[in-house]
């Protein structure tokens, strides 16, 4: 897979010549440099060309209302140009002439869109946030019976606010555009055809709004000309704090538009410098390589309880760079305890429970080495097929310093006990692949359980993991709403999907709050009764008006002293990319207001036969309780 390719349009107010204009923006009339332009933005009707169907001296005016489709072949319809509707459109309009004029003037368009065969659409929202309403109604049934794009333009700041110093009715000066968006997008119910094309004003706003952009379906941003300074060599080139911008919005699947008359020799030289801009900002790191392609997909979390891995998935989580350095030098520090408390000279017993294809077994062998102590390591495996790779390795490489058991962990009956137990059971949201339940069915293989006092427990064996703790945040995601709402399953009630969770590598997300820790579990589990079930409710601050889609979830790691593993983005763990976080959705967007508290309870419940979660809210409104007695989503044991 490839970095996302870049591609910018150019806005153009008029078109005369469609042919023209797209040679324009498609070759620059300098030799050397060449703009290429991907598409342009213009017009379905000339801008100026009123219609009456009503009454008025342009109701019966002769000739064709705009350019045939015979002017462009059907693939450049449909590849190099995005329809604008007419300014002149005000569906909206008290006035009840002007409304119904509008409204077939509008009508007409999108059926000339649909004609011409074009891919997208856009228009601008007029400046309010009850001022749509009728366009809403409208558009959302245009986008229920075809496949046309939409694209609303809106702009990242209020206009009226930087133009007017007073306020009146028709320029609601105090009110946020994403307001306007949002009560637009509510509308339409959210319509996944729906998305964003953002004019990025000269102030930018707030940090904080910025992010909630980024929750947004935003499409492109549309740059205006002004907007660009000219260099020391003449070329135009952004700010600082709009090249910060661009960087933002460069991980979502996202175009530019360059909108304005052109201020430089050839209009190429906005093209060429958004292009070098957009490499500069391609991120090649570990965790992006790896992911790429797979941002805001939906996955099912792994159960290896109830299946067995394939081949593939143990060879994609063994290349993690970091994940198996930490567990080596957590095993490694774990020897040293272990040998400055021995008392008599002898072997270390280490049993990897869950050794998958053997990575935490030469880990094992690898800290060992270091301590320049013998070891002992029962690899403990139930996967029949992850045991052939276990076997052949013993056989060819790990000699009698590796004893492989085939079989579930939960059963075994080990010959001796342990010094260290190693499992690597941790999930995206750290206990969500049973590592209570397994553990705590092999704590008795621990050196010291022969006493009664738990003190010799704790101080003889080690576990590691020592303790896991999962993290919720509350997010703002239209992406994965969407995502969610397109799954079906005939099996299925149309709203289980929203009583499931999915690992998922966020990218197209707006974080409301920061992250709190939700469940913790210890290792050695010293508690005279096993309880793995758990409830804990969280507060969460809303800062500033947002959408609440559902929860993402990580986790932190205590390995082994102060070796940690952690996908918590405060304290994440550079280049790993064995995990990726936890998605919690909620079956309906919930609308939140600055100042306002978001009271979210979360369960762990447990029988003899699975694991589940519940989610609900108490605040700011009461939302029924997700996937209650796990009717939607398990974990099976």
């Amino acid at each position: 897979m490839t970095n996302q390719r870049f591609s910018c349009g150019l806005d153009l107010c008029c078109a005369v010549n469609l042919h023209d204009c797209i040679t324009y923006a498609a070759e620059s009339r300098q030799v050397i440099i060449c703009s290429m332009y991907e598409f342009i933005c213009v017009p379905l009707v000339h801008p100026l060309f009123k219609r009456e169907f009503i009454s008025g001296p342009a109701k019966n005016r002769p000739g064709p209302l705009t350019r045939p489709d015979l002017v462009l072949s059907s693939a450049d319809w449909n590849n190099r140009i995005i329809g604008k509707f007419s300014p002149l459109v005000n569906v909206d309009s008290t006035n009840p002439v002007i409304r119904k004029n509008s409204e077939e003037s509008l009508n007409q368009e999108l059926s000339l869109a649909s004609h011409f065969g074009l891919s997208t659409v856009m228009f601008k929202l007029k400046y309010g946030i009850n001022k749509n309403i009728n366009l809403a109604r409208i558009i959302s049934d245009k986008m229920a019976n075809n496949n046309l794009q939409v694209w609303v333009e809106v702009p990242m700041e209020n206009p009226i606010r930087q133009t007017y110093s007073y306020r009146t009715e028709d320029y609601p000066e105090d009110e946020n555009p994403w307001e306007w968006w949002n009560s637009f997008r509510a509308i339409c119910d959210y319509n996944r055809k729906l998305g964003i094309a953002l004019i990025v004003s000269h102030d930018l706003p707030e940090e904080e709004e910025i992010e909630r952009w980024l929750g947004e379906p935003v499409r492109c941003l549309i740059l205006p000309t002004t907007l660009f300074l000219t260099n020391k060599k003449g070329y135009p080139v952004l700010s600082k704090a709009h090249q910060a911008l661009v960087k933002k919005f460069a991980v979502l699947e996202m175009q530019f538009i360059v909108t304005g008359a052109s201020r430089y020799q050839s209009i190429s030289y906005y093209h060429n410098y958004l292009d070098y801009l957009w490499r500069g900002c391609q991120n090649d790191g570990t965790v992006e390589k790896f992911a790429r392609g797979f941002e805001d997909y939906l996955q099912c979390p792994l159960q290896p309880l109830m299946d067995n891995l394939e081949s593939q998935t143990y060879e994609v989580f063994e290349k993690d760079p970091v994940k198996y350095r930490e567990y080596q030098s957590a095993i490694y520090e774990a020897i040293n305890a272990i040998t400055h408390k021995m008392q008599e000279e002898r072997m270390i017993v280490i049993m990897v429970v869950g050794a998958g294809r053997g990575p935490l077994v030469t880990a094992s062998l690898n800290a060992a080495k270091m301590a320049y102590k013998e070891v002992k390591v029962y690899a403990v495996e139930k996967n029949p097929n992850a045991v052939i790779t276990l076997q052949a390795l013993q056989r060819d490489m790990w000699k009698e310093k590796v004893t492989v058991v085939s079989c579930d962990m939960r059963e075994w009956n080990p010959p001796e006990k342990a010094d260290i137990i190693v499992s690597e059971l941790l999930g995206s949201f750290g206990d969500n692949e049973l590592s209570p339940e397994c553990l705590d069915n092999v704590v008795k293989f621990l050196r010291g359980l022969i006493t009664s006092c738990l003190k010799f427990l704790l101080d003889d064996g080690i576990n590691i993991p020592q303790s896991y703790t999962s993290y919720i945040a509350p997010m703002q995601s239209s992406k994965l709403y969407n995502e969610v709402r397109q799954l079906r399953d005939k099996d299925k009630h149309p709203l289980s999907h929203f009583e499931t969770l999915y690992v998922v590598h966020l990218q197209n997300k707006y974080d409301i709050a920061n992250p709190k820790s939700l469940f913790t579990f210890n290792h050695p589990n010293i508690d005279a009764v096993t309880d793995n079930s758990r409830y804990e409710t969280k507060t969460f601050e809303v800062e500033q008006n947002c959408v609440l889609h559902g929860f993402s979830g990580y986790f932190t790691a205590i390995l082994y002293g102060n070796i940690t593993l952690s996908i918590e983005p405060s304290t994440y763990s550079s280049d790993m990319f064995s995990w990726f976080p936890i998605f919690f959705p909620l079956k309906e967007p919930i609308y939140l207001k600055a100042g306002d508290q978001i009271v979210v309870h979360f369960w762990r419940r447990c029988n003899s036969k699975k694991v589940w979660y519940e989610w609900c809210l108490s605040k700011p409104i009461p939302v029924a309780i997700h996937n209650t007695t796990g009717r939607s989503s398990i974990i099976g044991l």
